[in-house]
């Protein structure tokens, strides 16, 4: 199972407060993107999944480059738009022994969104937002994509073939010295063809910790911060010709160590997250880890 959601690498923000603003690794935060302003972030993932129940010995890697692009409508709403590009592999041991390798690149599904911040409470030295948002994920990856063996099982395909929709609510807390994000969302995925992957649903959490300057004292272009999240995501089976597919879906608990250095107009980020508890069903593979490295720049 492919777990590098679109809207897991959503963003984001830096914006004209007198706030430095750090921001989820893993996922969105309910800060605003200034009115007129965009926000871009870049994103290198690799997800490896590979230890598996089955005799096949399956081993999985996904290296994902995540182009993302936000613009600020207004100071509430801001629209944003998430295009991968993947580089996936399975190697598997065939029957008779030997180890084969399937793999397939190219541009995955765009994920399109709007986000609106619709309460805002704003206290000395701390601020509370809660946004709503909400979008749909085109099939602009190929999903129909071969080997000399044939059809690439839909793990190896760069695209769903698929039109999803998604939405969630995200809370932002911030201070000058700590920051505290949650959001909980779902996606809703459709057949393509025969197949149809299990929808999503996650309830994640962040914690971002001023780690340096310890004091603010005096003028400082940058700022440290410690990072950890939680993920906690379930996807339902598959399905095949309307058939649930045993050997799908799982509900899984990651834990995020991470750190950020943040600037009034970048943030050079990296985060891995380590799965805590997985509860597979069948022989569905392990997710080993999903490592990240990224910048945002907002403009």
């Amino acid at each position: 199972m492919n777990i590098v959601y679109p809207f897991i690498f959503f963003l984001l923000t830096v914006s004209k407060t007198v706030f430095v603003n750090s921001a989820p690794v893993t996922f969105n935060t309910a800060l605003p993107v200034a009115k007129g302003e965009y926000l871009a972030r870049q994103q290198y993932i690799i997800n490896q999944s590979g230890t598996d129940q089955s005799q096949l010995n399956r081993a999985r890697t996904g290296k994902t480059v995540v182009t993302v692009l936000g613009y600020g409508i207004s100071s509430k709403l801001a629209l944003f738009g998430v295009l991968p590009f993947h580089n996936n592999s399975l190697d598997f041991t065939a029957m008779n022994g030997q180890r084969n390798t399937r793999k397939a690149s190219g541009v995955g599904d765009t994920t399109l969104f709007a986000r609106y911040i619709m309460l805002k409470e704003h206290q000395l030295g701390r601020n509370f937002q809660l946004a709503p948002f909400a979008g749909i994920k085109a099939p602009t990856g190929a999903d129909d994509k071969r080997d000399a063996s044939g059809l690439l099982p839909p793990s190896v395909q760069p695209g769903s073939g698929a039109w999803s929709s998604l939405a969630g609510i995200i809370s932002t807390f911030q201070t000058l010295n700590y920051q505290i994000d949650t959001q909980l969302s779902y996606q809703l995925n459709n057949k393509t063809n025969a197949f149809q992957a299990g929808d999503i649903a996650r309830l994640d959490g962040s914690f971002q910790y001023r780690a340096w300057p310890g004091t603010l004292t005096g003028k400082v272009s940058g700022f440290l911060y410690a990072v950890i999240e939680t993920s906690l995501i379930h996807q339902q089976n598959n399905k095949i010709n309307g058939i649930n597919d045993g050997n799908s879906g799982a509900s899984r608990l990651f834990l995020t160590p991470g750190i950020q250095y943040v600037t009034r107009r970048w943030i050079i980020e990296s985060a891995i997250q380590i799965p805590l508890i997985q509860n597979l069903n069948g022989t569905g593979l392990e997710n080993n880890y999903i490592a990240r490295i990224s910048g945002r720049f907002n403009f």
